[in-house]
């Protein structure tokens, strides 16, 4: 399982106010909280931002609220992948319940925004090619992997029973 795209930085502490402000969570259409996604701290994110892209933030991201709308707005969005130094436990958990990406990795610090970064899942390596630098870190268990790969949990579940 692989991804590549383009970065788009965020400092520490991006909470899920500004990943979706709550003004938006009148609606459950995720096109329409995607075409909102981080507008409080970046207007131009949703006109910049290319299916597979790469967030990469520092500590903390997605503090605050707990709505499961701030990573469905990011998956929609296009990012493939957030790689932070940290996450907040339960976006880390809606997160993975939806399919998205996470990475916890100190590679964080030396991506720069607009850097096209590739992310092999199954071996735990963020290569930055336009720095020419490796990173590694831990492989996301093969569970994990099925989770993002079914686009979330409720997916994985219904593709486990399906099997029985």
């Amino acid at each position: 399982m692989k991804v590549k795209g383009f970065v788009h930085k965020y400092n520490d502490n991006v909470d899920t106010d500004v990943i979706i402000p709550a003004r938006y969570l009148n609606t459950s259409d995720n096109k329409e909280l995607a075409s909102h996604c981080m507008e409080d701290i970046d207007k131009d994110f949703v006109k910049k931002v290319k299916p597979g892209d790469i967030m990469v933030a520092g500590y903390n991201f997605g503090c605050g609220s707990s709505r499961e709308h701030a990573p469905i707005s990011i998956k929609e969005s296009g990012i493939s992948c957030i790689i932070a130094k940290s996450f907040a436990r339960i976006f880390y958990r809606n997160a993975v319940n939806i399919g998205l990406a996470i990475i916890e990795s100190d590679a964080a610090d030396e991506i720069d925004d607009k850097d096209e970064v590739e992310i092999d899942f199954s071996s735990g390596t963020i290569t930055n090619l336009s720095k020419n630098k490796t990173y590694k870190t831990t492989p996301f268990p093969s569970f994990i992997q099925e989770i993002i790969n079914a686009n979330g949990y409720v997916n994985y579940i219904a593709q486990k029973k399906d099997k029985r």
